[in-house]
């Protein structure tokens, strides 16, 4: 395949025509590529007892029939071709300006930071619409019902004034309970 990761691509056709965008990944058996930003598709992911349920936004495979690589010195889509140096080293040009194409590394952190922000926004919203904060943007964690409600540990931190005796020395005996019940033999009353 002509197309490597990290070359900045545009789509040609299809539902995000006319997109730029960094080749993440290359799916060479199926001759596809995944663009940071362009074919995005939702997946709901359902809730579990370890983790609440959200919305993912991902890429998805776009062929690469699709998408056309950008001329480095024009910007202008161009197509692939190959030269061979005198040492017999074989490098990629722009067919339109002869400008070899440079392989350069996609950032990870930019697609980690990017899906952060989606994710994170998601969170603020659902927040704002509960009016409670229970999901910290930063960790993506939901709190503990028991710290949502205010009891435990963080109620008493919180509140300070109430000091509770520790269970050691709190009393533990049974009350009094009362010697004479009265009951009728009858029945129904």
């Amino acid at each position: 395949m002509k197309l490597h990761t990290g070359d900045t691509v545009l789509v040609i056709t299809g539902k995000d025509k006319g997109k730029t965008g960094s080749v993440l990944r290359i799916l060479e058996s199926e001759n596809r590529v995944i663009i940071g930003g362009v074919n995005m598709r939702t997946r709901h992911v359902k809730k579990t007892f370890q983790q609440a349920g959200r919305i993912l936004k991902y890429e998805a495979a776009i062929s690469a029939s699709n998408v056309m690589i950008l001329d480095p010195k024009t910007g202008k889509p161009s197509r692939i071709g190959y030269k061979v140096d005198d040492k017999g080293k074989k490098t990629r040009i722009s067919k339109i300006s002869g400008e070899e194409v440079k392989a350069v590394k996609p950032k990870k952190e930019a697609k980690k930071k990017a899906t952060e922000a989606t994710e994170g926004t998601k969170v603020k919203e659902k927040t704002e619409e509960k009016g409670t904060k229970d999901v910290s943007p930063a960790s993506g964690k939901k709190s503990p019902f028991w710290k949502r409600m205010g009891f435990g540990a963080g109620e008493a931190a919180a509140q300070g004034d109430r000091q509770e005796e520790s269970r050691s020395k709190q009393d533990h005996t049974v009350p009094e309970q009362q010697s004479q019940v009265h009951r009728s033999g009858g029945r129904g009353s």
